[in-house]
Order: C-alpha cells, then structure tokens, then sequence
C-alpha cells in the first residue's frame, strides 16, 4: 500500500450499507430490540451516533454523548502516581478491568479485590501465552488450507481475546495492533493468515518488554514488510534513476514513534511563532528509507508458511551502504547494524516517549489525559526509575495505577467510549461465551451495517480504523478542543448496526459460540439483583439511577414466570445496559 502524510489526510469516510434485522430471543413474541425501540432506554443512543463521523449525523453533540470524550482534571505533572492502601471494592476492581483486560468477568473481579490493583498486574506480567496465534492455526490444521484464505486468523483472534488468562497482555497486545498497525486484508502475499498470526503473536510477545525491542521486531516482521512494502526494497539506481520505497520510513517516524510535530514531555505540541514545528522532513524521510534496503524473507519457499515468522535477513546486493542522513543523524555501512542504529537514533528522540504514552493511555484509558497524565507517564517511559528507557512494564503500571485512572473522574466529559470489539468481548467474557468445537465463527466484525464496524487485524490503512486526533467535526466537542478517536467509526449506521448484531448474539450466539447464563439466570426474578449483577460485571457499575429504572422497567414488563421469561429477563438486561450512554462511556 502507499504511503502518505496523516498531515494530508482526511476522516476516513464511514460505509453504510442496509442492516439485517435481528432474531428474537427464544420466546419473546416481540424481541429485545423491539422493546427498547418503543421506550426510552435506546434515545440517547441516537444522539450518541448524531456526533460520529461520517454519515448524516452531523449536528452537535448533546450533553451526553460529551462524555465520551475525557477532559483533563490534572493538570500537576508531579502529582504521583496513585498509591493504594486499601483493596479495592468490587465496583472499583470492575473499572479496573475495564481498563487493563478485553472484559471482565466475576472470577477476575474476585481476584483484583483480592491482590490489589499491583498485585494482579504483577500476576498478569507473570503469565507466559498459553498458545500463540501460530501454533493454535497448526494445530488447527490450517498449515493444509490453501495458501490464499484468511480462514483461521478471525477464530484464533477470538479465542484468545476472550478465553486466555493472560488478559492484561492480550489488551495491551490490542492497542499496540491499534498503533503498530498491519491490516490482513490490504496484504497481498501468501499464507495471509499466518503472516498475521505471526505479526499478532510478535506483539503480544513483546507487550511486557522493551519498546525498542519492540521496533527491531516490528522491522523485521515478515507481515509489516508486505503491508509497507519494503520487502525487497532496492537501493537507489543512478541509471534508471530508482530510490528505495519510503513508506515504512514514513510511517515508522510519524505513526509508530514521533508523530508529525514535535512535542513537550507532557504531549502538547511545541510551538514556534505560535505555529507548530515539524518533527521531520521530506529529506528525513527520503535519508531514512535508503536504510530500509535489502530486507528479504529467510527463504523463497511458499509452499509452507515457515518463513513468515522467521526474521527478516539482509540480502547485501539490494541494500544501499552509504551514508543515511536523517534527523539530524547519519548512519553507514549498510547492513542489519545501519538498521539498528538508526532504530536507535529514533529511539532517543524525544518524541517517543509522550507520543506513545499519550496513545497507550487514550487506548487503555481516557481520550484526553490532562498534560501531568502524559507527564508522569512518559518520564516513566523515559526512565523506569533504574535508567532504562521504553520498559512496557513500567509505563503499563504507570498507566493504570495513575490518580487519574483509578480515581473516578467527576467530569461530565471524563473518559472514553468504548471500541466496538471491547463491547463484544467484555460480553463474551462477563457471561462465559464459549466454542465447544473451538471453531470461534465470529468471523470478520467490520461490516458496519449489520456487524460492529471494526474488527482487530482487520484495519483499513496503516492509520486504525480511527486516528488518535479525531475529533467529530461540527461537534461541542470539536469546539471544546477535545478529541473521541473512537467516534471515527461512529454513526447512525454503525449505531443500528451494532445494537442489531449485540442483540442476535445476546439471544442466539453466532455459530456454536453462544454464552452461558446459567449463573445470571439465577437473579432473573429479582429485577434489582439482575441489573446490580449486570451493571458490575458488564458496566463497571457506571449506569446512572435514571438508565437502570428505565431498563428495569422492561425488564418488569416480562412476567418472571411467563414461558421463557427469566431467560428474556436476562437478555433485555443485558442488551439494553449494552445500548446505553452510561455503558458505552467508559469513565
């Protein structure tokens, strides 16, 4: 794919196509979806989808739909991070998870109130991968699939969100996709689904480790070569007049570790004359990309996918071993150590450290930290306190036990909204969603008419599926100078789109993927214990006293001993919680 500068692009457009109409839960004449069409419970969600991008919903935001979007409240940048003393309620653990897994469920509940916000991190960094994406799509037997499917890739994705242990290395995995990006449908080789595999397993593997290390990887992946074509990338031919492909050049300094503008520690944008000052240049770019030459697969074999977790190697014909010049630095010699040094270069730039922190904060916890937020994190990414720049682990605990993130933000505007993959699986996780033929047939979730309009792996461009500084042009929150990335991919049709697909897998599942509320059924005639259990567990205890009477009231409308009724109990509960404002902010 083709590289360009995001200080050129525009909002992605949204894709609307005609939603299908979704099943009733089991004997319910009318459906869930229906119910909360005629009352109250599902308003708000309209105007949540008038302040998305693209579509027809552009008018302004209302008061609540605001509140997707987090204004800052500290502002000290030597406030300390949070030191908590006493354990967490299970309220406060239900908020954490939130945060720091893709859901949570009452077993991890228990466990935070239990250990403590720092104890189970320190559990969760203890955990080995149980299976990599590789070896699941092997043993799978989809090593004899033909070389060209995808098939595998969505299952193994699934599986591992929802059922692996090690949850705080599959979210932080997920954000790193989100800001790393490789996206299996705009690559072009063979054996797709396993050079994704492999770039996910890379991820995850190194999501509790060095970020440098991190780069050098990412370099020298198989999958991200393909994705910004530099596979086989060739040095500068003076006869025809050639020069080496600049897109991972590109996109390594403006996506993946600088961004366009240089930046102050705490994240805002230094400034020259009031305007503010490029990061790098054309010529840094094109300086830069001579050194990305010469990177070739272990092997021309296709027959297997064997080379596509290997390490790139260098093939010295085709790599360029001059002087590189670029910010400020050159490098020569050619080979894997010109590459490293100029991974180096970069990695000491002072960017780095409030570029990714800023985005691994607004992917785990608010869209807009306040400036001491960003502060206090980036000089953990910085120096861990030992003198060692880019330690994940470090800047992971500096991220979720920050006074910011664990203490309840009181601002209307507070938070996040929640990515449309986080809501399937945190309802997948809450309630035991399981594939007894380990076949997870989810599938591809980007559709979003009738699906969530988003699903991991998937990205459209090597820009997410929505950009960090995204704000809904034409909203309050664009004049209040706040940003909601997330809203990228909201709008009336995603909205429906959504709620119709939640509402088919709440009632029927999809495939043999179906959850298991036996435990929840338990509750269904106390309307009270219902909606206290499913706003613990599945909303982090964030429904207002106003959206809980609404849905009780629904709930009540169905009688507990009517054929069917406690398990449609459950399912208007579920759904309509899954439907409202007070759920789809995170705060």
């Amino acid at each position: 794919m083709t590289g360009w500068d995001e200080r050129d692009a525009s909002p992605m457009a949204a894709t609307a196509t005609e939603g299908t109409a979704a099943p009733a839960i089991p004997g319910e004449t009318n459906g869930v979806l229906a119910r909360a069409g005629k009352g109250s419970a599902l308003l708000p969600l309209v105007a949540l989808a008038a302040c998305g991008g693209g579509g027809t919903g552009g008018g302004t935001t209302s008061a609540t739909p605001a509140g997707n979007a987090g204004t800052p409240t500290d502002t000290s940048s030597s406030a300390p991070i949070v030191v908590v003393t006493a354990p967490p309620t299970a309220t406060e653990a239900s908020r954490f998870l939130a945060q720091a897994t893709m859901g949570a469920t009452r077993s991890t509940i228990d466990a935070v109130v239990s250990r403590g916000y720092d104890g189970w991190l320190t559990d969760q960094f203890a955990l080995p991968r149980a299976t990599s994406h590789w070896d699941w799509l092997t043993a799978n037997g989809f090593d004899s699939a033909k070389m060209n499917s995808i098939n595998g890739f969505d299952p193994s994705m699934w599986r591992q969100m929802i059922v692996e242990p090690d949850q705080l290395r599959q979210r932080v995995g997920m954000a790193l996709l989100d800001i790393l990006v490789v996206g299996i449908d705009q690559s072009s080789d063979t054996w797709r689904a396993y050079a994704m595999g492999a770039y996910v397993d890379l991820l995850l593997d190194n999501a509790f480790g060095n970020y440098r290390d991190l780069l050098g990887a990412v370099t020298t992946s198989y999958a991200m070569g393909n994705f910004l074509t530099y596979l086989y990338n060739r040095k500068a031919n003076p006869t025809t007049g050639t020069q080496p492909d600049e897109n991972y050049a590109r996109e390594l300094m403006q996506l993946f570790t600088l961004g366009v503008s240089q930046l102050n520690m705490d994240g805002t944008p230094k400034l020259n004359g009031g305007q503010t000052i490029d990061t790098y240049g054309q010529a840094d770019v094109t300086g830069l990309a001579r050194v990305f030459t010469g990177l070739v697969p272990t092997s021309t074999d296709s027959n297997t996918p064997a080379r596509l977790r290997q390490p790139l190697v260098m093939n010295a014909s085709l790599n360029e071993t001059g002087a590189s010049t670029f910010l400020g630095t050159t490098v020569s010699g050619g080979g894997m150590a010109a590459i490293s040094a100029a991974l180096d270069a970069i990695f000491a730039h002072p960017n780095v450290p409030p570029f990714i922190a800023k985005q691994l904060i607004q992917r785990l916890v608010t869209s807009n930290p306040s400036p001491g937020y960003v502060t206090r994190v980036a000089t953990k990414f910085a120096d861990n306190g030992q003198g060692v720049r880019g330690d994940m682990k470090a800047v992971i605990r500096a991220i979720l036990l920050d006074s910011e993130a664990r203490t309840l933000p009181t601002a209307a505007t507070a938070g996040k909204l929640r990515e449309p993959v986080l809501r399937l699986t945190g309802w997948a996780r809450a309630f035991k969603a399981a594939s007894p033929s380990n076949a997870w047939p989810i599938g591809d979730t980007t559709n979003p008419a009738n699906r969530l309009g988003q699903a991991k792996g998937h990205s459209p461009s090597v820009f997410n599926f929505y950009r960090p500084g995204y704000t809904p042009p034409g909203t309050n929150l664009a004049s209040s100078g706040l940003v909601a990335p997330e809203f990228q991919i909201t709008n009336e049709q995603s909205v429906v789109g959504y709620v119709n697909f939640m509402y088919g897998l709440i009632a029927n599942g999809i495939g043999d993927v179906k959850a298991d509320y036996t435990d929840i059924l338990t509750l269904a005639a106390d309307s009270k214990a219902l909606l206290d259990e499913v706003n613990l567990v599945l909303a982090a205890g964030q429904l207002s006293a106003t959206t809980l009477a609404s849905i009780r009231a629904a709930v009540d409308s169905v009688s507990a001993t009517a054929a069917n009724g406690p398990i449609n109990r459950v399912g208007i509960a579920i759904l309509l919680t899954m439907a409202s404002p007070d759920y789809l902010t995170l705060r």
